[in-house]
């Protein structure tokens, strides 16, 4: 969103058109997600593991 914001801005798109401008290209997206979760009847959650370390103890931004 972020190149697209300024391509959009260079384009002299008007600010006030930047977000129905980005829902539009997402909404086939949106609708796919939809109708596979109709389809199957259960929510789409990503298979992911964290897998890195536990514990940790914080280090504040200053002593990074």
């Amino acid at each position: 969103d972020f190149y697209s914001a300024s391509a959009y801005y260079l384009m002299d798109i008007p600010l006030d058109q930047f977000t129905p401008i980005f829902a539009v290209s997402r909404i086939s997206g949106w609708t796919g997600h939809i109708l596979e979760q109709y389809g199957n009847n259960k929510l789409i959650r990503p298979r992911a593991e964290y897998i890195g370390e536990r514990d940790l103890k914080y280090t504040s931004i200053d002593g990074r």
